[in-house]
């Protein structure tokens, strides 16, 4: 099992470079921001791009695994967006995952003066969406057009530093993004329940997961796909559970998700004043010791 981090994009550089590379001395696997334009409360707060803080990151790290969690079509094209993670592969020397997935119905999707889509022009959009993106970073060269997503004769070359591209790690929990998720996704990402922090009690949680990874191995089957070969993530702060309160806490938490097959646990970077208020000495503790301390 892998432990990793979220940091949020509201640091000025000259602050926010400083939490990046304790990230990396605190030996977390990798580290990811949120890719979005704003964020629930954070809306009239500070808040920067992901590409430019992923690429500040890249060249102020030296090992660490850098990515988005996740980007979306709520505001990406991926002509655009195929270009700059080529990029930021390049620039951090191929330590960039790209989290990825349908977008929601937040600030995001409205900020271009559009009606947000419903969730079935999302998935649809997504259906276009992935697939290009795959081709546009492992070809030198690509023509599609698409219903809502063209590329014409676009060029990427000379490709990702990771071959044959970037790892594609997809956010899903319908059939239509579980099936893009084994047919694309190196891995695969959950949050837990869809339905909202405050739906599930805390000893429910899990079985929720559970019947995720079902369906996953469902859809990999179907496709073809070795489940086994396929990372499965869980992000956590999107559950009543406090996995961050304490390193007794988050040994149980971790523990029980490992024995569910997850083999990645992203927590978030404290944040004050926020839903992500933790003990900063209570989160270095968990990074450092936690997975230790699971046997």
């Amino acid at each position: 099992m892998r432990l990793s981090t979220v940091i949020l994009p509201i640091h000025r550089w000259s602050e926010g470079q400083k939490i990046w590379q304790r990230a990396e001395e605190l030996g977390f696997h990798a580290a990811y921001t949120y890719d979005h334009l704003s964020w629930r409360s954070f809306r009239d707060e500070p808040w920067f791009g992901a590409v430019p803080t992923l690429t500040a990151a890249a060249t102020a790290t030296q090992r660490i695994r850098l990515g988005t969690l996740v980007t979306s079509p709520n505001f990406r094209h991926p002509v655009t967006l195929a270009k700059e993670l080529m990029t930021l592969d390049d620039v951090s020397g191929g330590r960039i995952t790209v989290g990825i997935g349908v977008g929601g119905t937040g600030f995001d999707a409205t900020a271009f003066g559009q009606e947000p889509w419903t969730a079935r022009e999302r998935a649809d959009r997504f259906d276009e969406f992935l697939p290009l993106l795959d081709r546009l970073l492992t070809e030198d060269a690509t023509t599609v057009e698409g219903r809502f997503y063209s590329a014409i004769d676009a060029r990427n070359i000379p490709g990702c530093v990771q071959r044959p591209r970037v790892p594609f790690y997809v956010a899903a929990t319908g059939p239509r993004g579980l099936k893009l998720a084994a047919k694309y996704g190196q891995g695969w990402v959950t949050y837990g329940d869809p339905r909202g922090p405050g739906d599930v009690p805390v000893d429910q949680a899990p079985a929720v997961i559970e019947a995720q990874l079902g369906k996953l191995r469902a859809a990999c089957d179907a496709e073809g796909r070795d489940f086994g070969g396929i990372q499965k993530m869980l992000l956590q702060g999107s559950t009543a559970e406090k996995p961050l309160a304490s390193l007794n806490a988050f040994v149980d938490w971790a523990g029980t998700y490992r024995d569910l097959g997850i083999d990645e646990l992203v927590i978030h970077w404290p944040v004050p004043d926020s839903i992500f208020e933790n003990d900063l000495a209570v989160f270095e503790q968990i990074a450092t010791e936690g997975l230790a301390q699971l046997g």
